[in-house]
């Protein structure tokens, strides 16, 4: 008898030392909440991390990918060709007609092996300038944002020994529906990240995530002040973002987590202002009034148009002044410029931010 209690004893302090490590383990991890509007760059943040911290995606990985990079292309020119069907925009070449009803014919199919013809029918259409036209509208109706960037990659991902770049990884658009985990390690310190859909559908979930988080990570797709949301084709998807910002910030369950503020699209976003057929003004009618800040955390960055510095800073102030307005002092708003596709500046703005995450862990556990 005396054995078998010493025998239990014995394993009650296995069991007692196992419950303390993983509680230590779980202390010491930083979980951080990425939450934002759909198709603001989440996901492509989360595959930044596993390129810069999980050594990348392996080549089976890469090889179940290309079959959603080659449905990105048929999304693409089916949307844009839909589009085209209610707008007055002829095609340049009369004699692709043909080639826009081989693309309404197989537009409904989800099951589709991709063949050499329809790659050959995509080109062609792609290089129509009446389809280009219709492209430059393209903020008026849903189209993804790698779509050109595949269109004009036809030729590399028709190829049966097609290997997508992890460049063509960041782009693939997938639809995000649940919540994915990630987990790395940066100089020995463990990130537990977690994406959660942003399509309205799917918010319902994010409470889900909300226990013990370090920080969340709010991502905007900045270059969005012109276009619509998916889910009803009326509502401006900045305002959206603005709006969801807004609940998230003023949430009773969230009133001491701070907030990393991810202004991303910063490329499309100058590429947009620059090429002046959008303008902010005509979406955000205060925009004419706005002047940016005189302060060191307005700087531009060397040889940036000013254009471009006085709308990505009026982005900002916009998230700033709903943090400022309801702000008590238990929780802060850090906003970074970013370009998710971009792997230098991902890695650049996650090192800018890991002190951050830092004191946001210790003020967490009571440390600090």
């Amino acid at each position: 008898m005396g054995c078998l209690g010493s025998s239990k004893t014995e394993d009650q302090r296995i069991d007692e030392k196992a419950q303390r490590e993983e509680r230590q383990a779980y202390k010491a991890t930083h979980r951080l909440l990425l939450l934002g509007a759909g198709e603001s760059g989440k996901s492509t943040i989360v595959k930044q991390m596993r390129i810069l911290h999980v050594n990348g995606f392996n080549a089976e990985e890469k090889k179940q990918k290309i079959q959603d990079i080659r449905k990105n292309v048929k999304d693409a020119i089916v949307v844009s060709l839909l589009n085209h069907f209610n707008t007055p925009v002829p095609l340049a070449n009369p004699e692709d007609q043909f080639r826009i009803e081989y693309i309404k014919s197989i537009a409904p199919l989800s099951d589709f092996d991709y063949p050499q013809e329809f790659f050959d029918h995509a080109k062609k259409l792609w290089d129509d300038e009446g389809v280009k036209a219709c492209f430059e509208r393209s903020n008026e109706y849903q189209l993804i944002d790698c779509a050109q960037y595949f269109l004009d990659r036809i030729d590399s991902v028709r190829q049966s020994d097609y290997t997508p770049t992890d460049q063509d990884l960041l782009r693939c658009r997938v639809l995000t529906s649940g919540i994915f985990e990630t987990r790395f390690q940066v100089d020995k310190v463990n990130f537990h990240m977690f994406d959660v859909g942003g399509q309205r559908d799917e918010r319902r979930k994010w409470i889900q995530c909300f226990n013990d988080v370090t920080a969340i990570i709010f991502v905007v797709a900045s270059s969005s002040y012109n276009m619509v949301i998916r889910e009803d084709n009326n509502t401006n998807r900045l305002r959206e973002a603005l709006d969801l910002f807004r609940s998230i910030w003023n949430n009773r369950w969230l009133r001491t987590i701070s907030v990393i503020l991810f202004l991303n699209k910063q490329d499309m976003l100058a590429e947009k202002v620059l090429a002046g057929k959008s303008k902010i003004e005509d979406y955000f009618p205060e925009y004419a009034r706005y002047t940016i800040p005189n302060e060191g955390a307005s700087t531009p960055e060397p040889g940036e148009d000013p254009r471009v510095t006085r709308a990505k800073f009026f982005i900002r102030d916009e998230f700033l002044r709903i943090s400022t307005a309801s702000g008590d002092g238990r929780h802060y708003c850090y906003p970074h410029f970013t370009c998710a596709v971009d792997t230098e500046n991902i890695r650049r703005v996650f090192n800018d931010c890991r002190d951050i995450i830092q004191r946001m862990h210790l003020r967490q556990y009571e440390l600090l």
